[in-house]
């Protein structure tokens, strides 16, 4: 919770829909950018798509 920036995802252009399998959705596997795998804490993730910005709370317990 400090603001530090533990990992960033580019998935590129989208076709607009549901998307509900891993393979073709936005998901984080918990790692960060040189794969280890993160502590239990309180997260935020940001999606910016466009003009679009949402920011929600993730908590990874371990």
């Amino acid at each position: 919770m400090d603001g530090s920036l533990v990992r960033t995802l580019l998935l590129g252009q989208k076709r607009v829909g549901m998307y509900h399998s891993r393979s073709r959705d936005a998901h984080w596997d918990g790692k960060n950018e040189v794969g280890e795998p993160v502590a239990s804490d309180l997260y935020f993730s940001t999606l910016t798509a466009g003009n679009f910005t949402a920011t929600r709370k993730m908590l990874i317990r371990k």
